[in-house]
């Protein structure tokens, strides 16, 4: 058992036997406790808990509860405060109605299952909508094949922005692997040159935007994609039509 953890339960221990004898005189409480007296504390501990279990559950439960609420409150106040750049960062690709009035953020990584089969659905609300504006936040978390994909993609967005769009839509629509010869494959087959895009994969910018991206994911506490930001609420995983539409109505309510 870990040491914090055993700590844990002798203090919430320590607290109900102390709840239920004498130790309430006030002189006696600022004297530190002997040897001895700790020595029949712990015993009175180690009994207690060995004859009431149900108590450390309880209590266990009840930290882990209140600890997740602590949790959900703090990303909820690092969502709010980094909400501009989340939305607002001119080195992530923006698409949709530039102008919109509720924008997406998505989080996604071009190896991910989900991600792919959440994609149409995100492009139809986005384009059926024609208010949303959508920002891509390239989150390679699948390993070196998806690294190579998002800084190909970036590549282009930073020196042929228009085919930016194009090329994220091949690489989620494409099976099967996605090591670098495979993503120059699929940037030759929509007409982009397959040397260049491997040259712009060292572009400086490209590794500055994904580090932007991570940092972000870490401080939401988003640990893997999809991951969707609509106005001040985080989804993680994958959503329906009809959960998407939901939450940029709410955010136009709002």
């Amino acid at each position: 058992m870990p040491h914090r953890f055993k700590s844990y339960l002798f203090a919430t221990g320590l607290s109900a036997i102390l709840a239920m004898t004498s130790f309430n005189d006030a002189t006696a409480a600022e004297k530190p406790f002997s040897e001895a007296k700790k020595t029949e504390i712990e015993k009175l501990v180690h009994d207690y808990i060995m004859s009431n279990p149900q108590v450390i559950l309880d209590a266990v439960r009840a930290h882990q509860i209140a600890q997740e609420a602590h949790e959900e409150a703090e990303r909820q106040r690092r969502l709010v405060s980094m909400q501009d750049q989340l939305e607002n960062t001119p080195t992530s690709p923006n698409g949709g109605n530039l102008n919109g009035d509720v924008t997406v953020v998505e989080f996604f990584d071009y190896r991910c299952g989900y991600c792919k089969r959440v994609h149409d659905t995100v492009m139809d609300t986005v384009k059926d909508d024609g208010n949303v504006r959508l920002v891509y936040k390239e989150f390679p978390v699948l390993g070196p094949d998806s690294i190579a994909a998002a800084r190909a993609a970036l590549g282009v967005f930073f020196n042929e922005k228009d085919k930016y769009f194009p090329f994220n839509d091949a690489l989620m629509r494409s099976r099967g692997g996605l090591n670098e010869a495979r993503v120059l494959e699929i940037a030759k087959s929509i007409g982009l040159d397959p040397e260049l895009v491997k040259k712009n994969m060292d572009d400086p910018r490209v590794n500055a935007e994904l580090a932007s991206t991570i940092a972000l994911a870490e401080a939401l506490g988003i640990r893997g994609t999809p991951a969707f930001v609509v106005n001040k609420t985080l989804v993680p995983g994958a959503l329906d039509a009809a959960t998407l539409k939901d939450l940029i109505k709410s955010a136009r309510e709002k």
